[in-house]
């Protein structure tokens, strides 16, 4: 604050005071300022609804972050990849939902009725056009001199060096507290910097064990594996020799079960054969299968002849018997003479 001290006599107790020049109040101005205008061209605005530094909300339960407190750098990075996920999520739906074709080269798209019956669209807003004229801005009129009225006496006084401020005196717990923050910030660093090489070579240190531990795992899982592919191969081999076997003895058997199958195999064939009329008489065979279907034939025709002869004279015989009844009623009808 830059202002200008007028001296002030000391109190008897020795205080130190002083006071400053009086200055006008700025008050805000009804007018526009042309030379603003004129200079910058445009003018900003600011809402202060939309400020980051505002605070909105309860601050009682604001949880506070020391300035040295360093932000973690794992939370950090689970945070993008949360937020690149998300992102990627979002992309993959906008990507995978259905959209409406775009229109062949030619055409286009356009807003249609989809209702059972098409209405014409005669509804139109009325809107009337209405012009005003606004009474251009006053300019501002020339700030008149300010003059403050004289008032008092004027008195004068003669201030050493030394006298109001003594800088020496007045610097010392300044440059106290200054050294103090700047030692104590530069143990800090330092303390940091060695819990960094200590934690930096813990973490060569386990590496290293790890690499050792990685290598015999490695070993290890290689003389298992040679010894597992050794012990497949050679259960492979006895398997290959107890098949073998195996089908060595079946030869054999079913080799003596044929022989002695077939011994008596074709008697048996023939007599099934002849079982079942693989050998026949010829003339038998003729007789079957040529004259007894004729026969039959013949026979079933005689039949329907005969059949067919009853049924005419039946019918013949009942035609007769009727015709008689008929006449023998009309007889009866007839009066006696």
């Amino acid at each position: 604050m830059t202002s200008v001290l007028q001296p002030q006599k000391e109190a008897s107790n020795g205080t130190y005071t002083f006071s400053s020049r009086p200055r006008p109040v700025q008050t805000r101005s009804k007018y526009r300022e042309p030379t603003a205008e004129q200079n910058d061209g445009h003018s900003n605005y600011g809402n202060i609804m939309y400020d980051r530094r505002v605070v909105r909300g309860n601050t009682y339960a604001q949880q506070i972050i020391p300035i040295t407190a360093q932000p973690d750098p794992v939370e950090i990075q689970r945070q993008q990849e949360s937020r690149r996920r998300a992102i990627a999520r979002k992309r993959a739906r906008e990507q995978f939902r259905p959209r409406t074709p775009e229109a062949v080269e030619g055409r286009q798209h356009i807003d249609v009725q989809t209702e059972l019956y098409l209405e014409e669209l005669s509804d139109h807003i009325e809107a009337t056009n209405i012009e005003c004229q606004t009474d251009a801005f006053l300019d501002k009129p020339s700030t008149p001199l300010f003059i403050p009225a004289k008032s008092g006496k004027d008195v004068a006084t003669q201030i050493e060096e030394g006298e109001l401020f003594d800088f020496d005196m007045e610097v010392q717990p300044v440059l106290e507290v200054l050294v103090g923050k700047i030692v104590e910030q530069s143990l800090l660093e330092v303390m940091e910097e060695e819990e960094l090489a200590c934690l930096r070579a813990q973490q060569r240190a386990f590496e290293e064990l790890r690499n050792a531990e990685l290598a015999e795992v490695q070993r290890l899982e290689e003389q298992e594996r040679r010894h597992r592919e050794e012990k497949e191969r050679r259960i492979a081999q006895q398997r290959e020799v107890l098949e073998k076997e195996r089908e060595t003895a079946e030869k054999v058997a079913a080799r003596a079960f044929a022989q002695r199958y077939l011994a008596d195999l074709l008697p048996s064939v023939y007599t099934s054969l002849r079982d079942h009329g693989y050998f026949y008489d010829p003339v038998e065979k003729d007789i079957e299968t040529h004259f007894f279907p004729w026969l039959m034939a013949e026979v079933n025709n005689n039949l329907e002849k005969r059949c067919v002869a009853r049924g005419v004279l039946d019918m013949l015989i009942h035609e007769v018997t009727q015709k008689r009844l008929e006449a023998f009623e009309q007889l009866e009808l007839l009066p006696p003479k």
